[in-house]
């Protein structure tokens, strides 16, 4: 399998282990407001999807390091069960919203982001994702649309939005558009080193410079497909290249078919694609314990499958992966969090106070 973009700067990106080990309490203890968050939203994942880890793979997870828990309800503002689109929008704006909706209220007003706020204050931005970064839960980050499906609008307004580095897929939503505009030239011209899949790889660029990696026409392929270790080399490949700014620094981080996996009912690829986005999030446990400035949240907009590990055919001997709708549900969802301001998360409380409890950490 081939080795992606991002691998040779690995080592940068997670640093040298100290002799002495970093303990979970230390990095949490060493200060009281983060200097960094990383907000990794597993779209799709809820407690079974988690559970999969160990009922299948016999393996401690990342989820065994967190200590601080808490739970959210995530119904959008007309329906009980909400998309990923209204979903990503309560997390990134602190808005109950309508199914669809992409960084708007109701009245399809824009909300200001996490991203647009933070920008202010001077801090670096980055998203991460194995869909396109067009696609719902990217996007409410950094653009305001009446419809998730607007998703060349949405390739449009990365232009101005204040996001430093992006990775992901949707390459097709900037030069392959309706309009005929070559929007990767228009990135150009505003700054960015732009990358897509055909390119050769890239040298570490400079800090201060804007950077969008589209590295697969629309979606990433599937991790059973041939992706490799993409979300984890892109995910240390952005956080190294904000924190060489010195400045602080936002990152989320979707691990987005998981939910796809669900809507499939197919449960070979929802273990697979939590098998992966575990890796990822210890990645970035680690990064945080040797930091010990940086907040990390996990978390998911909803659960889709109805997911659930029933009995075998042998009974309560073994389990299997079972399903009761293609569709989303209403369950409530998982929040797992470290380091500074992580006591804030603990509880249960709607999704859109995700978005005030990281504000919160960082007044």
């Amino acid at each position: 399998m081939r080795k992606l973009i991002f691998a040779s700067l690995l080592v940068a990106a997670i640093g040298c282990k100290n002799d002495s080990d970093v303990s979970h309490l230390s990095a949490e203890e060493e200060t009281t407001n983060p200097k960094n968050i990383i907000l990794l939203i597993g779209d799709g994942m809820g407690v079974t999807q988690i559970s999969s880890l160990y009922a299948f793979e016999d393996k401690i997870a990342s989820f065994d390091r967190f200590k601080n828990i808490g739970f959210i309800k995530t119904s959008s503002s007309d329906n009980h069960i909400t998309d990923s689109a209204a979903g990503a929008t309560a997390f990134a704006s602190g808005i109950k919203t309508y199914n669809a909706a992409i960084g708007v209220d109701d009245d399809t007003v824009a909300a200001e982001t996490i991203v647009e706020i933070l920008s202010k204050k001077g801090w670096r931005t980055g998203l991460v994702a194995t869909s396109s970064i067009t696609h719902a839960t990217p996007a409410a980050f950094y653009a305001h649309v009446a419809h998730r499906k607007m998703e060349e609008d949405i390739a449009k307004q990365l232009l101005d939005s204040d996001v430093d580095i992006v990775i992901g897929g949707g390459e097709k939503y900037f030069n392959a558009r309706e309009d005929g505009i070559n929007y990767l030239d228009s990135l150009r011209s505003k700054g960015y080193h732009v990358k897509t899949k055909s390119d050769q790889e890239i040298e570490v660029q400079n800090p201060a410079e804007k950077e969008a990696h589209l590295m697969a026409s629309s979606a990433m392929q599937k991790i059973s497909e041939g992706r490799g270790d993409f979300l984890t080399e892109a995910s240390l490949y952005t956080i190294n290249k904000l924190q060489n700014t010195n400045d602080n620094f936002f990152v989320m981080i979707e691990g987005s078919q998981i939910d796809w996996g669900g809507h499939a009912n197919d449960h070979d690829y929802i273990v697979d694609e939590m098998l992966d986005f575990d890796k990822t999030i210890n990645a970035v446990l680690d990064f945080a314990e040797k930091d010990g400035n940086t907040l990390v949240i996990v978390t998911a907009d909803h659960e889709t499958g109805g997911y659930a590990l029933s009995s075998g055919k042998d009974g309560y001997k073994t389990v299997t992966g079972t399903f009761t709708t293609g569709g989303h549900t209403a369950a409530m969802i998982p929040v797992f969090a470290f380091g500074p301001g992580s006591e804030n998360f603990q509880g249960v409380y709607e999704n859109n106070e995700i978005f005030h409890k990281m504000l919160e950490s960082v007044k």
